[in-house]
């Protein structure tokens, strides 16, 4: 009796390491977007330009994490679109980092105004003017773009490191 239960394969709770990082270079992008969006319309903070354009580096993530899901974890194509998905969310830790850096005046920002996306005179007269070096919001003394940084920066390295795990596994 203790032969066959020692003969049979651990079953680990824990997923593989490829499905981990496919996983989270899934999740963790659309959970930034989904407190980005929900900071604006539940919150009342409006994205300035390099907010947006942290967005921009999370959706471009999402296809990429979702078409790792297309055949086995382990599978050189599964990788290959989970370490894209992990670029594409360091890009925008990487904003992140230039974006707080701005807030706290290590790095100039924009000298010139940057558009809010509105298109008519009522528009453009009716936007709110949102400025890319003051923090609207913070928790921990870390801005929105300081929390994004740290998240995607450590996400994507994690999303690495597990791919890399599940390789040589």
């Amino acid at each position: 009796m203790v032969e066959a239960v020692a003969d049979r394969p651990s079953a680990s709770p824990l997923p593989k390491a490829a499905a981990a990082a496919r996983l989270i270079a899934l999740l963790l992008p659309l959970a930034l977007l989904a407190a980005a969006y929900g900071s604006q319309y539940l919150g009342g903070l409006f994205p300035c330009e390099m907010c947006w354009w942290q967005r921009y580096a999370h959706f471009a993530a999402l296809p990429l994490a979702a078409l790792a899901f297309a055949g086995p974890a382990e599978s050189s194509r599964a990788r290959t679109f989970t370490m894209l998905a992990a670029l594409a969310i360091a890009v925008s830790g990487a904003i992140g980092v230039y974006h707080a850096g701005v807030e706290l005046k290590i790095f100039e920002g924009f000298t010139q105004c940057t558009g809010t996306g509105a298109v008519t005179l009522e528009e453009i007269i009716h936007a709110p003017l949102i400025r890319c070096d003051q923090v609207q919001w913070s928790f921990l003394g870390v801005s929105m773009a300081g929390w994004n940084a740290i998240l995607s920066l450590c996400g994507a390295a994690a999303i690495v490191v597990l791919a890399l795990k599940g390789r040589r596994a």
